[in-house]
């Protein structure tokens, strides 16, 4: 992260406009004009994000300002497509209409396995099979439901779950300090949200008549095919520690290997194409450039916007959170990561002041990490995994809810209480 030094060394405030064009776009063209959005997607993205692009290059001294964006965005697509290849070579084949408890049980284990494989690892692995579990009553909440667990919530407890935690644990956090602050936290989030969605579910299950119903409670039978790529994806998650390039050439190798030795069949089941990932490198391609100038102000202000405001552990919280939802959240946390070390007397570059926020006062570093991943849910661009699960359901045909609809139907109304709830409860 490239620190900015002076009020005079930002970029002009109207270079935050092409962020802002670009999250409509997102947001509204699929709706105004399906057809030219999906035909032209990829133009808006280059032509909104090369206008930030153009500047830095041109405005002097400012050209290095892109190198640590652009090796992030490279990294970032290379663990997205390595996981959605070699995950789309696992073949979970399921018999029987899931039933809301069924439901929760795939749900908590998903959850689970967030913080294991990575929740873009979980997402890419079981969003197939949770869209066949529901396949006759899958509903726009099945989407929203997925995300927050499994594409978000569920990564808080170990480093590997969540860019932003392994940020941290790179800098000096040790690794299982999520597992010994979060977990808490995690069982909260987790098991509010999974009640809730067991009270939908359960209204959604019981709508057709009891002869369905009952049909549709048979029991689930379940087949595996291309378990061999499990190991692809351990070879995946074990590159992430990795320095670069040996960590992109691995996952690299990794995809490759699972796309060759794949059988075809197993693709087809899955529907395997590669639009999904084409997607989001087009529309993140797009996001990484542009939120450039927002992260330049986000740097320079929020130690200013920390003095005035006294911050504590709640506005940690609340602003790593709402800026996760738009903005990268691994910036982000690292961005009030920094400013909580410069409070303290410490610096982002001392590992062993890093390790002593995190081991003697850890509460605003409880915050920060649970805001950049508990928020990363609020919007499908807070976090990489979201907006390739709405790909993936809109390939299969079942219409995951817009950009503006998850948000006020879902995230807003559902998930902020409960966030809201977590934040009240652990951080007073």
């Amino acid at each position: 992260m490239t620190p900015v030094a002076a009020t005079h060394d930002l970029p002009p405030a109207l270079l935050l406009l092409p962020f802002g064009l670009q999250l409509l776009a997102i947001a509204l063209m699929p709706f105004l004009a399906p057809l030219w959005w999906e035909r032209h997607y990829p133009k808006v993205s280059m032509l909104l994000g090369g206008m930030t692009v153009l500047y830095y290059l041109t405005a002097p001294g400012r050209g290095s300002r892109l190198l640590g964006p652009l090796h992030e965005y490279m990294s970032f697509i290379v663990i997205m497509a390595a996981l959605f290849i070699v995950a789309g070579g696992i073949h979970i084949r399921v018999s029987g209409e899931a039933t809301p408890f069924r439901n929760v049980i795939f749900l908590l284990i998903g959850s689970v396995l967030a913080s294991v494989l990575g929740t873009t690892g979980a997402s890419m692995l079981l969003i197939r099979p949770w869209i066949r579990m529901n396949k006759y009553r899958i509903t726009g909440f099945h989407t929203a439901f997925f995300i927050f667990l499994i594409a978000n919530v569920g990564g808080v407890l170990t480093p590997v779950g969540d860019p932003p935690l392994f940020l941290g644990f790179l800098k000096g956090v040790p690794f299982w300090w999520t597992l010994e602050h979060l977990w808490k936290p995690w069982m909260l989030e987790v098991g509010l949200l999974l009640g809730i969605f067991y009270l939908i579910d359960r209204k959604n299950f019981l709508r057709p008549p009891v002869p369905i119903r009952e049909e549709m409670s048979a029991k689930e039978s379940w087949a595996f095919e291309g378990l061999g790529n499990l190991a692809g994806l351990g070879a995946i998650l074990a590159a992430v520690f990795f320095p670069s390039p040996w960590r992109e050439t691995l996952m690299v190798l990794a995809a490759l290997l699972s796309w060759h030795f794949t059988p075809r069949i197993i693709h087809e089941r899955n529907n395997f194409t590669f639009e999904p990932i084409r997607e989001v490198a087009w529309l993140f391609l797009g996001i990484f450039g542009t939120m450039v100038p927002a992260l330049d102000y986000l740097e320079h202000y929020a130690p200013e916007l920390a003095e005035s405001l006294g911050m504590g552990s709640f506005h940690f919280y609340y602003l790593t959170g709402i800026l996760s939802s738009f903005l990268d959240n691994a910036p982000t946390y690292l961005a009030f990561l920094s400013v909580e070390l410069g409070l303290k007397g410490g610096t982002l570059t001392n590992p062993e002041d890093v390790l002593r926020i995190a081991t003697h006062d850890p509460h605003h570093l409880v915050a920060i990490s649970m805001g950049a991943v508990f928020f990363g849910a609020m919007t499908y661009i807070g976090n990489g995994p979201n907006f390739m699960v709405k790909s993936v359901v809109s390939q299969f045909g079942a219409h995951p809810p817009s950009f503006f609809g998850y948000i006020f139907r879902y995230a807003l109304p559902i998930l902020l209480p409960a966030l809201a709830l977590a934040g009240w409860v652990f951080l007073r």
